[in-house]
């Protein structure tokens, strides 16, 4: 399947597959801290013998690859990022790049399949 115009990459199927091998193509940089936290959720799931560790995981890392394979998305975030580390505290801009960043993350979220 090719991914829409613009996307570096399709959307990864919601397997634990696909999911799996996704980091390695659109984060490679960030594929310890993804086995990190794969680990994580898994120890905690299997702790509590409750499900919610690993759907979490499961979510966070989607949300990750669905703003990393969408250049604007990228971009956007990149940009509200620079803006929250160089703005000062009481900038008004700064309240305005913390809207930018949550509204990336949150269509990112909701693209990938969260709520």
């Amino acid at each position: 399947m090719e991914p829409p115009a613009g996307d570096l990459f399709p959307r990864p199927a919601p397997t634990c597959p696909a999911l799996r091998a996704a980091p390695a193509r659109v984060v490679p940089d960030r594929l310890p801290g993804f086995r990190a936290d794969r680990d994580t959720a898994f120890t905690r799931a299997t702790e509590t013998g409750a499900s919610g560790p690993v759907k979490d995981f499961q979510l966070k890392w989607a949300t990750v690859i669905e703003i990393e394979r969408r250049p604007p998305l990228v971009h956007r975030m990149r940009e509200a990022r620079r803006r929250l580390h160089t703005l000062d505290r009481v900038d008004p801009g700064r309240r305005a790049a913390m809207g930018e960043f949550l509204a990336v993350h949150d269509e990112a979220r909701a693209a990938s399949g969260g709520r």
